[in-house]
């Protein structure tokens, strides 16, 4: 199945292994075509965080709380959830092509609503429907990266594992510049990524089906959801490695503009899309370049660097420091893009073929909950003790998480006599060898 199994939004191919590129097709047209899909994925993301810098906007246009802001982020976060666990595999057995220009349809249904929208039920809405475009690509481009990559390449899984923070980082902080700089703030973001849906569209009508097509399309709608017994040790290690991050993440996308303000006291909305870029582009670089160290290296270092941005944001947040605010949430982006690299990949290699989309499927709905669940809660007790008061609560409870993973992964790896792995350990130790670390 054409699930996530390696970084942070990976996937298998659904050939059989070494298959590559369909040799029929010239390599020139197939290199234009991942890169195509590459760009096609970054956008999915990039639309995901577009409306974080919009949210104080709307809520002054349409009078509604910090609850209902949330509300409407964790919208999009649970359909893309169910999206993603129902529809993620389905272009196996229907082709990537088709699947892509039914999620770019719907990217684009998003946008017009966005353009319309006069009230905060057509906010609801919007977001729903991205959701279900995020839902409905992430599976067959990212597979379909792997079916375009050069025989023997790993480009697909830098290109997944990067390309996701990377647009969400873009997506805050140039949505944010145009609203801030631009004419018409609400509409011209949509305007134009109306035009790249549509763009996509047609760009993807005329490249070739990457992918191949096989039967048993409504068995593949059963959602697959499975620690298999040999990983739960580490799943269960690495699940406080998965969710402060991501915790922090749907803070930021959500409150993220709000508490910028708060920090800096400037009106400027560019300030709401530069801690977002700060958060999520940091994160993508980090994962980037230590790509290569091994997969609890990673977690560990992800969590230290958590814990010490948490701690730094909390003190600013505290202090209304402006300058250690924006400091706390780059060190904590660092940590972001590395704890969950290390988790993923040291999970995931637990699993064999037959249990990785199971496995994949939980690891994620663990990641949206904490990416969304969280940051509804904190948007209810702001509209009740006030964002200053919620912010400190959540940054400490969050770095109290990143000291309980980090304390996790230390006591993981001592207390064992040389040569005696206790059975926890020789999960690890199997994990590591299997990632080729």
């Amino acid at each position: 199945m054409s699930r996530p199994n390696a970084g942070t939004f990976t996937y298998e191919p659904i050939s059989s292994p070494g298959r590559g590129r369909d040799p029929r097709v010239p390599a020139e047209a197939t290199g234009i075509a991942f890169w195509i899909l590459a760009g096609l994925f970054l956008f999915m993301f990039f639309q995901a965080a577009a409306p974080s810098p919009l949210y104080r906007v709307y809520q002054a246009r349409f009078h509604f709380s910090a609850a209902t802001l949330t509300a409407v982020f964790a919208v999009y976060v649970l359909v893309l959830l169910v999206t993603l666990l129902f529809f993620g595999s389905v272009s196996d057995h229907l082709g990537r092509r088709p699947v892509i220009i039914t999620a770019l349809a719907f990217s684009a249904a998003a946008c017009a609503v966005f353009l319309a929208a006069h009230g905060v039920e057509a906010l609801y809405a919007a977001r729903s429907l991205q959701g279900i475009a995020a839902g409905l690509a992430i599976g067959p481009l990212g597979a379909a990266l792997i079916d375009l990559q050069p025989p023997g390449s790993q480009r697909a899984s830098v290109v997944t594992s990067t390309f996701n923070s990377l647009g969400l980082a873009l997506g805050a902080l140039i949505t944010s510049a145009l609203v801030q700089y631009a004419p018409a703030p609400t509409r011209l973001i949509w305007w134009a990524l109306l035009a790249v849906s549509a763009a996509g569209i047609m760009a993807v009508l005329a490249m070739a089906e990457p992918g191949s097509r096989r039967p048993g399309v409504l068995a593949s709608l059963r959602p697959m959801v499975a620690v298999p017994r040999q990983a739960r040790g580490t799943f269960a290690a690495a699940v406080p490695s998965i969710v402060a991050p991501w915790a922090l993440a749907g803070l930021y996308l959500s409150l993220g503009p709000l508490l910028a303000a708060q920090a800096t006291g400037s009106p400027n909305l560019l300030w709401g899309g530069l801690v977002i870029f700060l958060l999520c582009g940091t994160g993508a670089a980090a994962a980037f370049a230590l790509r290569g160290i091994s997969s609890r290296a990673a977690m560990l270092a992800g969590c230290l660097f958590l814990l010490a941005g948490t701690a730094v944001t909390c003190g600013a947040i505290a202090t209304t420091t402006s300058a250690a605010f924006l400091v706390g949430t780059a060190v904590a982006g660092i940590g972001l893009g590395l704890a969950f690299l290390g988790a993923f990949r040291v999970t995931i290699a637990l699993a064999t073929p037959g249990q990785r989309a199971g496995l994949v499927a939980a690891i994620f709905t663990v990641l949206y909950v904490a990416f969304s669940v969280p940051a509804l809660i904190a948007g209810v007790a702001t509209t009740r003790f006030g964002l200053h008061s919620t912010a400190l609560v959540y940054s400490a409870s969050l770095a109290a998480l990143a000291a309980a993973a980090t304390g996790i992964l230390v006591c993981r790896r001592g207390g064992t006599p040389p040569g005696q792995p206790q059975p926890h350990l020789r999960a690890w130790l199997s994990a590591e060898r299997q990632s080729g670390r």
